[in-house]
C-alpha cells in the first residue's frame, strides 16, 4: 500500500482546519491566486457543511481531501481552485461566467470539462456493466478525449482515489463494483499518464475488496516479517554505505515500499507460492551518475552471490516507458534473497513523479495515433508544468481522429471524426442504421448531419421497415462520413434492385448476342471465372454494370479462337509507331503524341511544330497549350485523327481515382480495368488517414476516346468511390 499523509480532519471540517491546511503550503508565487484558493476553500465549506457524499463522510471535508491529494502532487493552485469549486456548477450554486470573473477563464474551464465527464459517471462509470475489455478501452479513450487539459484527468484521479480510500462505508456489492469499475478504467489512466503512486494505491485498493483473503495474507505475511525485513534492510544499507564510502561512492539509500498488487499478479502470473516472490526485501540505492550505477553493482555483486536470471539492466535497455534501473537479486547473509535496485537521482524523479516523455502507448487493438499524440502530450506537459502556467491547447478539431459517444445504455462507439447520427446508426448494427428515420443528441432532435461531438449521447429513431434514403450516399449533402456506413447502404440498395439488375442483364446481353451472331454462350462456365454462384448472378452483374455484355457474349469465340480465356481483341501498337493523323488535309507527316496530356482518338487535338522533331499533337484543352506565349501559338496548325479504324491501336491515358480507403479497393478498382479489357501500366496509390480517403493514379491503355469515357464512367459508379477523372 501506498503511505497516505494525513493533513485534513478525518469527520469534521471547520474554517480552522481549513486554515492550518493552507499554512502547510510553501510561500505563494502569486498572492491573488492563493487568496483565491483560501477564498474557494473556506466557501466551499459555507455550501456543502450540512451535506454528505455518498461515503458518507462530510462533502465538504471530502472536496478538501480531493484537493489536498492534488497538492501532494504538486499541482497548480488554480488547479486546486477548480477541484474545490467543480461540484458548485453542478449544483447551480455558480454558472460558467459567475465561475470565470471570481476565478478566471482557467478555473471555468476546467469545472466544465469536469462537469461534463461527471455527468457521465451515475449512468456509464459507477453503474458500469460488464461489457468486456473493448467497453472498459473506448471508456478510457472517451474520458481522455472529453477534456484536452490533463489537469483535469489528475482531479478525477484523485477523486477516485479519495473515494476508494472510504470504501469501508459502501456496501459490499459497491465495494466490488467501484473496485472493478477502478482496475478497468482509472489504474490504467494513471499508468498511461505515468502516475505510478496514484496507480499502485488504486490497484492495491481494489484488490483489497476483489480479492480480500488474498489480499489479507499478502498483507499479513509482509506485516509479519516487518520487523524481521526492517533489522535486515537497515543492517544491508550500513555495510553497503560502508563499502560505498571507501570506494568514493555517494549513495542514498533506503527500503522500497511495497505494491501488494504487483505481488499478486506476479504469482498468479508466474503460478508461484509468496515465499518464491524474491522482491519482498528490497534496497533501492541512488548515486549520481550512471558510471557510479556501475560501480555500486560490482560492490553489491562482490559482497553477495548474485542470481543470474534475476538481473536485468534498464539503463542498459530501458523499459517501453523509458524507465532506467539495475535490478539484481542477491542471496544475502542470511541466506535468504535480497533485491536491489540501483539507480540515479534522476532516474528516481522520473520513476516516482512517473512520467516518461516520449513514451508512446501502443493499443492491444492496434495503433491509435490520435490517441498516442494525446497521451504523450499529457505526459510532456506534467514533466514540464514547473516551467509552464497554463498547457497549450493539446490539438485542433482539423488534427483529431477519432470521437467517443454513447448510446442510452452507457455502451462507448468510437468512430471517426466528423461522424453523423447515421454513421453512429450504422457502428450499432445494419439493420438500425436501415431503419434510421431520426436521432436525438443529448435529448435533444438533432439533423442527421449534424456532426458528432465526444461525450455525446445518441438516440436513433427507428422505422419498422427498412428504407435507407438514396440521398444518405450524396458527399455533398453530408449524411454518412464512414466508409462502413456507405458501404452498407449501396449494398441495401444492391440487393433491392437485384431483380431489376437480373431482368436488365438478361436484355442487355440478348442484345449484344444477336449483333455479334453468336449461337450459343456457357453462362455457367462464365458465372465461375468471374466468381458469381449461378447464371442469375452473372445476370445481375451486367445489369448493374460491374461486367460487360460484350466480354460475355464473345467469350466462346475468344476461347475458339486463341484457345485461352478472354483474349485481348484490340491489335497492340508497334513499337515507335504513331496513330495516323492528319495535319491541315496531308497525311504521313512526321508526328508524334504528347506526353503531357496523352491524346487518344475522339479528342480534340492541335499540332505544334517542334523545330526538327516534326509536329507534337496536344489535346485543345492542354494546359501546356494553354500557357503557350503568342510567339509558340503562332506555331499551332490544324490536326484531325484519321478516320480509317484499321490502323487503331492502343494509347496511353493517366486516371486518378479518389476514393474512400478499405480493405480490399485495390482489388476491386483492379477488376474494373479487368473486366473493361483494358491493360494497367503503371500505378501509384497513396493513403490519406486524415481524411481516410485513397488516392490512385493510374496509366492504361485504351483505344478511343469513347472507351474512356466508359471506363471513367464504371469506376465513378464503384462503391466508395469518390471521383474518377483523366488527368494531364
Amino acid at each position: 500500500m501506498v503511505a497516505v499523509t494525513q493533513r485534513l480532519p478525518d469527520e469534521h471540517l471547520t474554517n480552522d482546519a481549513i486554515d492550518a491546511w493552507l499554512a502547510l503550503f510553501p510561500p505563494a508565487e502569486d498572492a491573488e491566486v492563493r487568496r483565491k484558493l483560501g477564498e474557494a476553500a473556506h466557501s466551499v465549506l459555507d455550501l456543502f457543511a450540512e451535506q454528505e457524499e455518498r461515503s458518507g463522510q462530510q462533502l465538504a471535508l471530502y472536496i478538501l481531501h480531493v484537493a489536498d491529494i492534488l497538492a501532494q502532487f504538486d499541482m497548480d493552485e488554480n488547479t486546486l481552485i477548480a477541484a474545490i469549486l467543480h461540484r458548485t456548477l453542478s449544483a447551480h450554486i455558480f454558472d460558467h461566467d459567475t465561475l470565470q470573473q471570481r476565478y478566471g477563464e482557467s478555473v471555468a474551464r476546467r469545472i466544465q470539462s469536469l462537469d461534463k465527464i461527471h455527468q457521465l459517471t451515475p449512468g456509464v462509470l459507477a453503474d458500469r456493466e460488464e461489457k468486456g475489455e473493448g467497453h472498459s478501452e473506448n471508456l478510457r479513450r472517451l474520458l481522455l478525449g472529453l477534456s484536452g487539459d490533463v489537469r483535469v484527468i489528475m482531479i478525477m484521479l484523485a477523486e477516485r482515489v479519495h473515494l476508494m480510500r472510504r470504501q469501508e462505508s459502501f456496501s459490499e456489492s459497491n465495494q466490488h463494483r467501484f473496485s472493478r469499475n477502478t482496475l478497468d478504467i482509472f489504474a490504467p489512466l494513471a499508468n498511461r499518464l505515468g502516475i505510478w503512486q496514484i496507480k499502485w494505491e488504486l490497484e492495491d485498493l481494489s484488490l483489497r475488496y476483489l480479492q480480500p483473503e488474498q489480499y489479507r495474507e499478502i498483507a499479513i505475511r509482509l506485516e509479519e516479517r516487518r520487523d524481521e525485513r526492517l533489522s535486515s534492510i537497515k543492517g544491508v544499507i550500513i555495510k553497503l554505505n560502508t563499502v560505498f564510502e571507501e570506494q568514493g561512492i555517494h549513495a542514498q539509500m533506503s527500503g522500497r515500499p511495497k505494491h501488494i498488487y504487483s505481488i499478486w499478479r506476479k504469482m498468479q502470473r508466474k503460478d508461484m507460492d509468496f515465499s518464491h516472490i524474491f522482491d519482498v526485501r528490497a534496497v533501492r540505492v541512488l548515486v549520481d551518475s550512471i558510471a557510479e550505477c556501475y560501480s555500486a553493482l560490482g560492490v553489491v555483486h562482490g559482497l553477495w552471490r548474485h542470481i543470474p536470471q534475476e538481473f536485468d539492466d534498464y539503463i542498459a535497455t530501458p523499459k517501453a516507458n523509458l524507465y532506467q534501473s539495475i535490478h539484481t537479486v542477491v542471496i544475502g547473509d542470511d541466506q535468504r534473497p535480497l533485491e536491489i535496485q540501483i539507480r540515479t537521482h534522476e532516474m528516481h524523479e522520473h520513476a516516482e513523479r512517473g512520467v516518461a516523455a516520449h513514451w508512446r502507448y501502443k493499443e492491444q487493438r492496434g495503433e491509435n495515433r490520435d490517441l498516442e499524440r494525446r497521451i504523450e502530450w499529457m505526459r510532456q506537459w506534467l514533466e514540464q508544468r514547473d516551467d509552464l502556467d497554463e498547457q497549450p491547447q493539446l490539438q485542433s478539431d482539423d488534427d483529431q481522429q477519432h470521437i467517443y459517444v454513447l448510446t442510452p445504455q452507457g455502451k462507448v462507439i468510437e468512430l471517426g471524426y466528423g461522424a453523423t447520427p447515421i454513421d453512429f446508426a450504422y457502428a450499432i448494427h445494419t439493420s438500425v442504421g436501415h431503419r434510421c428515420r431520426g436521432a436525438k443528441v443529448d435529448g435533444r432532435i438533432t439533423p442527421l448531419t449534424q456532426p458528432l461531438l465526444n461525450g455525446q449521447t445518441v438516440e436513433i429513431m427507428t422505422a419498422k421497415q427498412e428504407q435507407p434514403s438514396r440521398d444518405w450516399m450524396s458527399s455533398r449533402l453530408g449524411y454518412v462520413r464512414s466508409s462502413r456506413a456507405r458501404s452498407r447502404i449501396r449494398q441495401w440498395f444492391r440487393q433491392q434492385d437485384y431483380d431489376t439488375h437480373v431482368e436488365a442483364g438478361k436484355e442487355s446481353l440478348e442484345r449484344e448476342i444477336m449483333r455479334l451472331g453468336t449461337t450459343r454462350v456457357k453462362l455457367s462456365k462464365i458465372a465461375r471465372h468471374f466468381n458469381m454462384k449461378s447464371e442469375e448472378g452473372l445476370y445481375a452483374a451486367i445489369g448493374r454494370g460491374d461486367i460487360s455484355p460484350v466480354q460475355v457474349a464473345g467469350w466462346d469465340r475468344r476461347q475458339q479462337e486463341s484457345g485461352k480465356p478472354a483474349p485481348k481483341r484490340r491489335r497492340k501498337q508497334l513499337p515507335g509507331k504513331t496513330p495516323r493523323l492528319i495535319v491541315q488535309g496531308v497525311d504521313d507527316l512526321l508526328t508524334h503524341l504528347g506526353q503531357c496530356c496523352k491524346p487518344v482518338p475522339g479528342d480534340e487535338v492541335t499540332g505544334y511544330i517542334t523545330r526538327g522533331r516534326g509536329i507534337t499533337v496536344h489535346r485543345k484543352d492542354c494546359s501546356v497549350v494553354q500557357h503557350m506565349s503568342e510567339e509558340e501559338q503562332q506555331r499551332l496548325i490544324e490536326v484531325q485523327w484519321e478516320s480509317d479504324e484499321s490502323d487503331s491501336g492502343e494509347f496511353k491515358v493517366d486516371i486518378r481515382v479518389i476514393a474512400l480507403d478499405r480493405k480490399g479497393l485495390f482489388r476491386d478498382i483492379s477488376a474494373i480495368f479487368s473486366n473493361e479489357e483494358i491493360d494497367i501500366t503503371t500505378v501509384r496509390t497513396h493513403s490519406n488517414l486524415k481524411k481516410q480517403q485513397a488516392v490512385m493514379r493510374f496509366t492504361v491503355e485504351i483505344s478511343d476516346i469513347v472507351q474512356l469515357q466508359g471506363l471513367l464512367e464504371k469506376l465513378n459508379l464503384s462503391p466508395d468511390v469518390i471521383k474518377a477523372m483523366r488527368t494531364t
